[in-house]
């Protein structure tokens, strides 16, 4: 009976026969056991829960968006407390050929495309509790054109590796090409579809919640996607960059009396980080962590960032691995 009660809220965008079908469905899946089919919701379901019923509730259009949002507002939303903006992709492995939106999607568990379904989250994450409260979802369709573009972008790549394989003669940029505006992005059918999702959470839970940052993972760690969070959203990226990355300090020795001003420094090496760097560092389990902080300069990015670096190092064995997270705000502390 305490589900019931919970979801009388929702009476607000769903009408009451839906509202009954979803406590009815509810129950039975937080009490069922193995994979969550509609045959398997109506098997455990009470009395009301048919597998007709459930089919109709399927079949019916539902504002989940809206859904989630008063439920949120409700039951989770503290006032005060710093939310952040947290968007990621999870791939669900689906066989046949019959499902909507049935494509190839990279899984990060399996490390390699598969086939199945992916869908695009947005969440806001409490800073306070560290808890994640999914308030948008939507399937990725990836239209033709986009999966035209996609093969093209790759065979361009695999293109310039080998032309640069290749080349011989004089190094650096070739002769006439032009500097282009890095604040101009590329508007990807990708970038679009999380701009249009980010804008409408953005504006259903403001003026309650306003988010600063909007946190995504590697896949998003770019100038392209930097570009469109500060652009289109007004907010700042927080992400991860490659742990090659090319990233330079900023120079502050002499400059030249003409011509253009020098402002790449030195290019970071990331086994011997200057020791001025360094943060915090702290040993567990025969581990040593150490974190460096630096605004830095990506040749690929328009702006300064703020670059964080994990280096974790076994005491016994010297091994070293390390990560390289950045955000847009250069004022963000490292914690």
């Amino acid at each position: 009976m305490d589900i019931i009660a919970l979801m009388q809220v929702l009476s607000q965008c769903l009408d009451r026969t839906s509202l009954r079908r979803l406590s009815i469905i509810v129950l039975a899946m937080v009490t069922m056991t193995g994979r969550v089919t509609m045959l398997g919701i109506s098997r455990w379901a009470e009395s009301g829960g048919s597998y007709r019923t459930i089919q109709r509730f399927y079949n019916s259009a539902i504002p989940w968006g809206m859904v989630l949002w008063l439920f949120f507002k409700a039951h989770f939303y503290q006032p005060g407390t710093e939310y952040l903006l947290v968007g990621d992709e999870s791939v669900v492995t689906k066989a046949g050929k019959q499902t909507h939106g049935l494509d190839r999607f990279f899984s990060s568990i399996f490390n390699k495309p598969v086939a199945g379904l992916a869908f695009f989250a947005l969440s806001l994450v409490s800073m306070e509790e560290r808890k994640s409260y999914p308030l948008l979802v939507e399937q990725v369709i990836r239209s033709e054109a986009e999966k035209a573009a996609t093969k093209a972008k790759k065979a361009e790549k695999a293109k310039k590796r080998s032309k640069s394989s290749k080349r011989k003669g004089k190094r650096g940029r070739p002769k006439g090409s032009k500097n282009k505006d890095k604040r101009q992005i590329e508007w990807t059918a990708e970038l679009k579809r999380v701009k249009e999702m980010a804008t409408t959470l953005i504006q259903r839970v403001s003026p309650l919640v306003r988010p600063r940052y909007f946190v995504l993972d590697g896949h998003f760690g770019n100038n392209n996607v930097m570009q469109m969070v500060h652009q289109s959203l007004s907010l700042h990226l927080i992400s991860k960059l490659r742990n090659d990355s090319a990233l330079y300090f900023l120079y502050d020795g002499p400059q030249k009396p003409t011509g253009r001003k020098r402002i790449y420094g030195a290019k970071i090496q990331y086994d011997n980080i200057p020791a001025k760097y360094l943060v915090q560092t702290a040993t567990h389990d025969g581990i040593q962590t150490d974190i460096y902080q630096a605004t830095m300069l990506h040749k690929s990015f328009a702006d300064r960032i703020n670059v964080v670096i994990i280096v974790k190092t076994n005491l016994s064995t010297q091994k070293r691995a390390h990560v390289v997270l950045f955000s847009s705000d250069l004022a963000l502390a490292y914690d």
